[in-house]
């Protein structure tokens, strides 16, 4: 566990594992802890570096919370992986808005990346009907402001189709679980006010993108097939000629940990 300053806040990271650096991007509102369902087998085959965004959980900004921006996330994983792993490119790792990180560092700093794997990127500006999509995210932003969270939420999960399955009850859990759970309950209103808008209205650079395709996997889950996560992901490796590689389980990577750990291995290593 330690710190890194970076411009405007403290990014709080943890490191474990053996082998070439693997950085593990989580998803809006998520943090380090996200990933310990998948750790045990990836820390076989990696050094995993995992972090919480700036703004989350223990994670600090040095002023009052503000919108999240792509590129200053992706800035905060360069920072990162040059204080880790000054040395070596590294693979990384984003699932959902760490997926649309994920992307933005390949294509701005690709000398850093040795392969990505970006699962669900919920870049919904892309879709042919961004506009209605984006509408329905300006709705679950004036549910929450008007209405409050709980309310957001439901709107948000019934427009994606059902398919994010309900955090657990932190009581349920063991000590380390239940305080993730509870920092990401913390976390749910920052990202409803300051990320999904601004995440989902995200645009790749697709000229860049496609220099660097061939250290670039898009993913999606199978169970999501059809649905609003899955469309980005699909339209993006169309866009860059590439096959879209389905994952076991639905929007999160921890629906099946360790089948997920398991195809994420050999996505990353595969020639």
């Amino acid at each position: 566990m330690a710190t890194l300053d970076v411009p405007g806040a403290r990014l709080y990271y943890e490191v474990s594992g053996d082998g070439p650096a693997l950085l593990l991007l989580p998803g809006g509102g998520g943090d380090a802890a996200i990933f310990d369902a998948l750790a045990g087998p990836l820390a076989e085959h990696f050094t995993l570096v995992t972090l919480d965004p700036r703004g989350y959980s223990r994670s600090r900004l040095d002023g009052p919370a503000v919108d999240q921006r792509v590129e200053v996330q992706s800035e905060d994983a360069r920072r990162l992986l040059d204080a880790v792993t000054p040395d070596r490119p590294a693979y990384v790792f984003g699932g959902s808005s760490g997926a649309i990180v994920g992307l933005d560092l390949l294509a701005r700093h690709p000398g850093r990346v040795r392969r990505l794997v970006a699962h669900e990127p919920p870049c919904f500006a892309v879709l042919p009907d961004a506009p209605a999509q984006l509408a329905f995210v300006e709705e679950v932003h004036r549910l929450f402001r008007e209405q409050g969270l709980a309310a957001a939420s439901a709107r948000f999960m019934e427009g994606i189709g059902g398919t994010l399955r309900p955090l657990p009850d932190p009581a349920s859990l063991p000590p380390r679980a239940a305080e993730m759970m509870t920092r990401l309950m913390n976390n749910a209103p920052i990202m409803m006010e300051h990320e999904l808008r601004q995440f989902t209205s995200y645009v790749p650079d697709l000229a860049a993108l496609g220099r660097v395709a061939d250290r670039l996997v898009l993913a999606a889950g199978r169970e999501t097939r059809g649905h609003l996560p899955y469309r980005p992901a699909a339209l993006l490796a169309e866009r860059l000629g590439l096959g879209l590689v389905e994952f076991p389980g639905g929007h999160s990577f921890t629906d099946a940990p360790e089948e997920f750990a398991k195809q994420l291995v050999e996505a990353l290593t595969a020639p």
